[in-house]
């Protein structure tokens, strides 16, 4: 519930917005925290409305996993539409948790979770309605101490002005210590508290911190010991991934040379079928969904996927499994018609690149020979839709590269015909590659708004009206820029997200409310040129990220990029240690595949 109270000022304003249903409360299974007024109150804050931030699994894992310790309260709170921040602002309302209408100011912690760069001015928000300080060092005692984790906090510096602390790595890890110290150190001084915390590992302190200390990520060794909840909390309305979940691995051993996740998560940590079946049964007679999502970054490589499926599948009375990342191979689309009866729903796959040659240079791992069989299988089990995922401005990409995106999605119309699929659709999605820190692509010159638009164009002039069963488009190139500015910032475009939200930035992960000339004209105040961070960074250089170590190190990066530029594959770590420099040992079962 948003309002401390429901009197005839306040309701009526659910009556103004759309949607009012984000606002409404009165979930299922929230984990109730105890009444004790000594309690160390946590409130988890997510950057994005409310049926995004539901969808987000973190807060299904940490807000029971913050109530179960010791003297500790928690709750949550999500972004309101720009319609209700206008209405909270006229009646002069503070924003208060989803649980137990608390104004966010009187919590002894907040802890935002940066998911995406695009939803920086969304916790700039959030911090004012709730009536605390933007920067830090406008804080006192009075406020709570706010923290951020997730994607975002291993590129820390363009929100470190409004930011007293990042977690870097696992919440499970971090935050059983950071509770305890500031909770035992309530009373104290903020920056001798904040001085505590930095202490502790895989915390990062800014304000104490103009030359940071290498911040070492925390990570659970295990993840058959790790915390597991018994239920999740069931929306009252309906949300974006609206299903139980249950996350089955963590990492990923791959090596996608793009992509962050699977760098700042490795190493492979499994959990056991056993656990895996009995918490499903769980979820399911505790929530009552019908559907549960094994989580993972590639569900597919559960050594154990098989075994589990077969297992579930008799006990499931009705509900049914799904496997949000499928590899791009026959035994993928196997494991999806075990899961699916009816052929109603669609295959998602992600080739990444249209040529082989690029896709070796990414290390997507699979050629043209699986990509075939695999779309074979899909159409031949009874499938009629099929969406394909691409980027554009890869490194070393050439126009034969982009070519290859339409003969590929051509290649797949021709098998579903060939599979009798006559109403079949391919749908192929394109998005301009935002090199990420932490990759070996973090070097990388990113492809400008202009050339992102042409290539996009000089896609879609190829899908002509003969090819009735594709359909193609390509995302915002302004965004992806944008996006591509913060994912490699320095503390300076702090000025620059602040003035962005001044200006009016709210939401700018929503075509229908980002505007790019907002934050061309904050860039130009503060006297800084965007494209000065979407440039070629060179080996010695200095990147802003230097001081949070993931556990990879720099030199395995670098040797990666080179591989790359050779288009030279490097095998998946389960068939042989790639010396990334984690010195982990094989914890993971054998590949399923």
């Amino acid at each position: 519930m948003l309002f401390p109270e429901f009197d005839e000022p306040l309701w009526p304003l659910l009556a103004q917005v759309a949607r009012p249903s984000r606002y409404s409360g009165n979930e299922w299974r929230s984990p109730r925290s105890g009444e004790n007024g000594d309690a160390f109150q946590v409130c988890l804050a997510f950057p994005d409305v409310y049926e995004i931030g539901m969808s987000y699994y973190g807060f299904q894992v940490l807000a029971p996993f913050l109530v179960d310790l010791p003297g500790v309260a928690a709750d949550r709170a999500y972004c309101p539409w720009v319609d209700l921040e206008r209405l909270l602002r006229e009646k002069s309302l503070p924003l208060t948790s989803t649980e137990r209408s608390i104004p966010l100011s009187a919590f002894d912690l907040v802890g935002f979770t940066l998911q995406h760069e695009l939803c920086y001015t969304n916790v700039l928000t959030m911090l004012d309605l709730a009536g605390i300080p933007l920067r830090a060092k406008d804080r006192d005692e009075r406020d709570p101490i706010v923290a951020a984790g997730g994607p975002g906090a291993f590129v820390p510096e363009p929100m470190a002005p409004f930011i007293d602390l990042f977690c870097v790595g696992e919440g499970e890890v971090i935050l059983p210590g950071l509770v305890a110290s500031l909770k035992e150190s309530r009373g104290l001084g903020r920056e001798e508290r904040l001085a505590n915390c930095s202490r502790l590992p895989g915390v990062y302190v800014p304000p104490l911190s103009p030359a940071p200390p290498v911040v070492r990520r925390q990570f659970a060794s295990s993840f058959e010991d790790a915390y597991l909840p018994t239920s999740m909390v069931v929306p009252s309305v309906g949300i974006v991934h609206d299903r139980a979940a249950l996350e089955v691995f963590r990492g990923c051993s791959r090596g996608c040379r793009f992509c962050q996740a699977g760098i700042t998560n490795r190493p492979v940590r499994e959990r056991s079928a056993e656990t895996v079946v009995s918490a499903v049964l769980e979820l399911i007679r505790r929530t009552g969904w019908e559907e549960v999502g094994l989580l993972s970054l590639a569900s597919c490589d559960y050594s154990a996927i098989r075994q589990l499926i077969e297992e579930l599948t008799p006990r499931l009375e009705g509900a049914h499994l799904s496997l949000p990342s499928l590899r791009m191979d026959g035994f993928s689309v196997d494991l999806a018609a075990s899961l699916q009866k009816v052929r109603r729903g669609g295959l998602t796959f992600a080739p990444e690149a249209g040529t082989q040659r690029l896709r070796d240079v990414i290390n997507k791992g699979f050629g043209e020979d699986a990509i075939t069989a695999c779309l074979n299988e899909a159409f031949s089990k009874g499938w009629d839709r099929v969406k394909l995922y691409f980027m554009m401005g890869l490194p070393t990409e050439t126009d034969e590269d982009l070519d290859g995106i339409v003969n590929l999605a051509r290649s797949a119309a021709r098998s579903a015909r060939k599979n009798g699929r006559k109403r079949a659709s391919i749908a192929v999605s394109v998005a301009g590659f935002v090199p990420k820190a932490h990759t070996p692509f973090q070097w990388e010159r990113q492809n400008t708004m202009d050339e992102f638009r042409e290539k996009g164009r000089r896609l879609k002039a190829q899908v002509k009206d003969k090819d009735r069963a594709l359909s193609l488009k390509y995302h915002d190139p302004e965004q992806t820029f944008l996006e591509g500015v913060l994912a490699r910032g320095d503390r300076g475009l702090g000025d620059v997200v602040e003035r962005a939200w001044r200006k009016g930035a709210r939401f700018d992960g929503w075509s229908e409310t980002f505007s790019l000339d907002t934050w061309l004209d904050a860039f130009q105040e503060c006297g800084l040129d965007p494209a000065d961070y979407t440039r070629q960074r060179q080996p010695q250089e200095p990147l802003p990220w230097d001081h949070i170590a993931v556990g990879v190190t720099k030199d395995f990066l670098w040797r990666e990029r080179e591989r790359a530029y050779s288009a030279r594959l490097t095998p998946d770590c389960r068939t042989g240690c790639s010396d990334c420099g984690l010195g982990c040992t094989a914890s993971f079962g054998a590949p399923a595949f």
